[in-house]
């Protein structure tokens, strides 16, 4: 499939990361089940709208990882080295990274994100309120390769994947994705990373389907996001949002279900939907502490050191890159 042939160019010209964001999306759509993949979420909307649901009551992560790191910064802080790149791997609103910046002596702060308007924006303001920072940001997708700047060669690496995102991996993806990661960041790296753990249901649920139908509207967002950069024709109130809790895969899964027949059309590829199918966009994978240092392990990282709050809610975990 060619999604850069001239018959389509004519109405929608594709540059590299559209033409990517087309093919994984006809792709994606054209499987059975039907699926979308979650980074698409974060267009500048769907940035916005992620971080109104990181301040919802029924959403404990964002509040919980946050308490973690201002109560323990110190102790983090106590294992980073002086002069280190901090590189942030999916960087959205800088809440996190300041409480990190303004406990250690970081040299150089690189924010990694497919969202290159939100990046930009979010590294204007870390200039601003940290001049004596090197802000670097890098516009690519952090769960493929990617250079960091030269500016950085030379630093020691500290990684930092905040809020969960792990869980959106399906387990051997994490294991690649932290595989990765500790390729780019090098010998001798470490890294802070945030794991969300297994609870009651009701919490799970309550998280992934707030009242004010926040989620829901961040959800429908990725269909919005093809309409408008395909040249889709998705009407959005034919489909609604659903959030269960898979017990048996310990993990939330977040769909978009057609509330009748209909057929869309992407880029001259057309989609047929049955009342009640899904289109599966989203799963948030839960894990004990046991189970995310076996993980950790296996992608060639050793645990230094975990945390969690008061609850056991939230974790927040220091790895350091194995010997090769």
């Amino acid at each position: 499939m060619n999604v850069r042939a001239p018959a389509l160019a004519k109405t929608h010209r594709l540059d590299e990361a559209t033409s990517t964001f087309a093919g994984d999306v006809i792709g994606d759509l054209s499987q059975f089940p039907k699926k979308l993949s979650p980074k698409y979420f974060y267009d500048a909307k769907g940035s916005e709208l992620f971080e109104q649901i990181t301040v919802l009551p029924e959403y404990y992560p964002t509040r919980t990882e946050i308490s973690i790191l201002r109560e323990r910064g110190g102790e983090i802080a106590s294992l980073i080295p002086q002069g280190a790149a901090l590189v942030e791997f999916g960087a959205g609103a800088t809440t996190k990274v300041r409480l990190l910046l303004e406990r250690s002596r970081f040299a150089a702060y690189v924010p990694v994100d497919i969202s290159g308007d939100f990046l930009k924006a979010q590294a204007a303001g870390l200039r601003r309120d940290f001049p004596a920072l090197e802000v670097l940001p890098v516009a690519a997708d952090f769960t493929a390769p990617f250079a960091l700047p030269e500016a950085v060669a030379d630093m020691p690496k500290v990684g930092f994947f905040p809020g969960s995102t792990l869980g959106n991996f399906e387990p051997n993806e994490a294991r690649s994705f932290l595989r990765s990661a500790r390729d780019i960041l090098g010998q001798g790296a470490q890294m802070i990373i945030g794991v969300d753990l297994e609870k009651d249901e009701r919490t799970l649920y309550d998280a992934y389907n707030d009242a004010a139908g926040v989620t829901a509207r961040f959800n429908l967002n990725v269909l919005e996001r093809i309409n408008r950069e395909l040249g889709g024709n998705f009407d959005l109130s034919a489909f609604m949002h659903r959030s269960v809790y898979n017990r048996d895969r310990h993990r939330i899964e977040m769909h978009l279900i057609s509330r009748k027949p209909q057929s869309v059309r992407v880029l001259g590829h057309q989609f047929s939907f049955r009342p009640g199918e899904s289109i599966h966009t989203e799963n948030s994978y839960k894990y004990s502490i046991d189970r995310f240092t076996a993980l950790a392990e296996a992608s060639g990282w050793q645990v230094k050191a975990s945390w969690t709050d008061r609850a056991g809610m939230f974790s927040v975990h220091a790895l350091t890159a194995s010997a090769s």
